[in-house]
């Protein structure tokens, strides 16, 4: 059955789709979450050597400071990287302002004040559903790429039925 329908979205920026579109494509890589648990098991560890530096017969209460920042910095930095990627990247898009995008059987058009960009369904072969949004993904061996489609730019809450329905037809749902 062949069908030619087209769902239209117009949405302005907003830092938490761009944050949560983030958290979405970095849960879809292996390497974030190797980064992810190597940044806390350095942490632990880097506490556990601050506890044994303080056990006798020379405490070095230098070395148990230095340890105690380093594991803090361990465990923050990979903490703070997605929130840090989508504010890097919201700062981007706002400067765009509002955007529309076209999803049909073909793939999606995305639109803002100097920029127009069309991406057929073979680069994203993969979606996320959340509750405020669709998160296309790139391939799982060709990178990191993503779009996101917020539902509240869409016309009518129904048309979060039709745009599944074209993703479904389309790509694969992760």
């Amino acid at each position: 059955m062949e069908t030619n329908e087209r769902i239209e979205l117009a949405y302005p920026p907003d830092f938490q789709d761009v944050r949560e579109a983030v958290r979405v494509r970095l849960r879809a890589t292996f390497w974030w979450r190797l980064l992810r648990w190597t940044a806390r098991g350095g942490g632990v560890l880097a506490f556990l050597v601050a506890g044994l530096a303080l056990l006798p017969p020379s405490p070095e209460p230098e070395t148990t400071a230095l340890m105690v920042v380093l594991g803090l910095v361990a465990v923050g930095c990979a903490e703070a990287l997605p929130w840090a990627t989508a504010k890097s990247l919201f700062l981007l898009i706002k400067a765009q302002g509002e955007a529309t995008a076209v999803v049909d059987e073909d793939g999606g058009r995305w639109t803002s004040r100097d920029s127009e960009t069309t991406i057929r369904w073979a680069l994203l072969p993969r979606y996320v559903e959340t509750p405020r949004l669709f998160v296309l993904l790139t391939a799982k061996q060709s990178g990191t790429g993503f779009a996101y489609l917020p539902k509240h730019g869409l016309a009518d809450p129904a048309d979060a039925d039709r745009l599944r329905a074209v993703l479904d037809r389309n790509i694969t749902r992760a």
